[in-house]
């Protein structure tokens, strides 16, 4: 389903644990991170399809998190012109998205990334509040800003964290395990 802007329905999901850190997911085969997301159906509302994808890709139903809050409207972002399939109408320019802010009250152990035949995430890990936009995709990372900016008096009442800067390639990888 697009709109006639050009824009792909979805929600974006951002999932907090009790320390109120983030699960940062990373996509299938790739070194690439990302929150929870996924298309809006043409028969659901954002919350009915923020749960189906919550269950679809990490494997939580709604009774194991809390709604923290949601975008008020639309977020958009506009994919780069070489990821656009312009043969196979109607062509999709980018993607226009709801986000959530999630409490998980339930343990790891109900996580499951493997719940479809067609896996979103291979591995995830907790993360610091602002974290997310050092490490998603470019074209994403002014969606992920308006998302967590928005969202930030959810799971901080008393106010955001300091933001995080961005760290070199090397002491990503020493925080990561690696060598």
């Amino acid at each position: 389903m697009i709109d006639h802007d050009g824009f792909r329905p979805n929600v974006g999901i951002i999932l907090s644990n009790r320390d109120r850190r983030l699960f940062w997911g990373r996509r299938v085969g790739q070194n690439a991170w990302q929150f929870p997301q996924g298309g809006i159906h043409s028969d659901e509302t954002p919350e009915q399809a923020m749960y189906r994808e919550l269950e679809e890709e990490v494997g939580l139903v709604s009774a194991q998190v809390t709604i923290l809050g949601s975008t008020r409207g639309w977020l958009r972002y506009h994919l780069p012109k070489r990821y656009i399939r312009r043969h196979c109408g109607p062509t999709c320019i980018g993607q226009k998205q709801v986000w959530f802010m999630l409490r998980v009250d339930c343990g790891e152990d109900a996580f499951c990334l493997d719940k479809t035949e067609k896996p979103e995430f291979d591995a995830w890990r907790w993360v610091r509040y602002w974290q997310p936009l050092h490490e998603v995709v470019y074209f994403k990372r002014r969606v992920y800003l308006q998302a967590l900016e928005e969202l930030a008096p959810a799971l901080y009442p008393e106010g955001p964290p300091a933001r995080d800067e961005p760290q070199s390639p090397i002491a990503r990888l020493l925080s990561q395990g690696g060598r």
